[in-house]
């Protein structure tokens, strides 16, 4: 088994990074809040398969959690974490500390628009896409990664990855990894953990809610129709829904017409405590 560095500083993810390079070798990086899943795993095998050397950063980030928000009891396991990056054949796990990432005097922040500002995600979490902006840069710079790997479960803060690295000039390929899913299609994630058997259950509904719309809209049905149907049915299952769009799938924009442009369905929803979102493609260009 692979030997799994662990760096806990700048400067120790540096020494490492540049050591690879001096060798030739690529370096993909997969920036993660730990909790680490099957999920998670996937975006560790997307990045072996671009790059000589994988990183995976673990680190809950505070800026872009809001006030009430989970962030304190956002799940933590990092000795786990290392176990699972040890065996999935990762080269270095970066855990750095808040104080690491935000020193003191911290005071720049990077402000993001474009498909940050899609009235989706950013409409019930105003600052969220300001924190992952600048945590984002952060680790592209701090890793000087070749490549970075985001899932497209979190399809908005792909678009707004993306749009970062194109504004910014960054010297960095980002890679989307397709969502990974439970048996019964629920899309993995880490706060999955914080769902009750019967909440889990229900759960599941996000999934076939989005996948029925999207076979109506392929047989002919309209943008608005499919998607008030879709919301229906997450609502008749007991859970609040925040959104359940059809957007334009490279900029976020509203769609008027499903045929001229790519497509994809975008839900958030409430069970309890619990906030979940999904998305899928229904066409593309």
């Amino acid at each position: 088994m692979k030997t799994l560095k662990i760096a806990r500083t700048t400067d120790e993810l540096r020494l490492h990074a540049d050591a690879w390079r001096a060798l030739k070798h690529t370096i993909a990086l997969v920036p993660t809040m730990g909790a680490l899943h099957e999920g998670h795993l996937s975006l560790v095998e997307t990045a072996r398969r671009h790059a000589d050397v994988v990183i995976v950063s673990v680190f809950v980030n505070p800026t872009q959690f809001a006030a009430g928000e989970d962030y304190d009891t956002y799940p933590r396991d990092l000795d786990g974490d290392a176990e699972k990056l040890r065996a999935a054949g990762v080269d270095l796990m970066y855990a750095p500390s808040v104080e690491e990432m935000y020193p003191q005097g911290f005071a720049t922040t990077v402000h993001v628009e474009g498909p940050a500002k899609a009235g989706l995600e950013d409409a019930f979490r105003p600052t969220h896409f300001d924190g992952v902006a600048t945590v984002v840069a952060k680790l592209l710079i701090q890793s000087g990664c070749h490549v970075a790997v985001f899932g497209e479960k979190d399809y908005q803060q792909l678009l707004v990855i993306k749009q970062l690295v194109r504004d910014l000039d960054l010297p960095v390929k980002i890679v989307p990894a397709p969502t990974m899913r439970e048996a019964d299609g629920l899309a993995m994630s880490s706060r999955n953990a914080y769902l009750s058997r019967a909440d889990r259950e229900r759960a599941a509904v996000l999934y076939r809610a989005l996948t029925e719309a999207a076979a109506a809209i392929r047989n002919g049905a309209s943008l608005s129709e499919a998607c008030r149907k879709g919301r229906d049915m997450i609502e008749n299952a007991g859970l609040i829904v925040d959104y359940f769009e059809a957007r334009n799938a490279e900029t976020l924009a509203p769609v008027e017409d499903a045929t001229q442009e790519p497509l994809r369905l975008l839900v958030a929803a409430r069970l309890g405590q619990v906030r979940l979102i999904d998305n899928i493609a229904v066409h593309e260009t």
